[in-house]
């Protein structure tokens, strides 16, 4: 299901207008994202957590040369399902 195909579900079954559902949609993606990039959580009972995780400094091996190569700590956005999701998955 892409994003569109999720709107139009959506929008059927809060039988609402796909604009409306799409503006809902985005500012509450937004809303994520913004809120992750400063680094809280955001916890949806039921279907999971969004959340900023650190990836620590690492060596690696460049293939083309065999290389060691340090590879930098980074910042990555992680999602751990909840209980009621992992269980409908199942």
């Amino acid at each position: 299901m892409n994003k569109a195909e999720l709107i139009e579900s959506v929008s059927k079954a809060c039988k609402t207008s796909k604009a409306h559902v799409e503006r809902i949609l985005d500012t509450t993606l937004e809303t994520v994202k913004r809120q992750v990039k400063k680094g809280d959580d955001v916890k949806l009972v039921g279907f999971g957590t969004f959340a900023k995780a650190k990836r620590k400094a690492r060596k690696g091996r460049n293939p083309q040369t065999g290389k060691t190569i340090t590879i930098p700590a980074t910042n990555y956005p992680k999602f751990k399902a909840g209980r009621e999701f992992k269980h409908l998955v199942r």
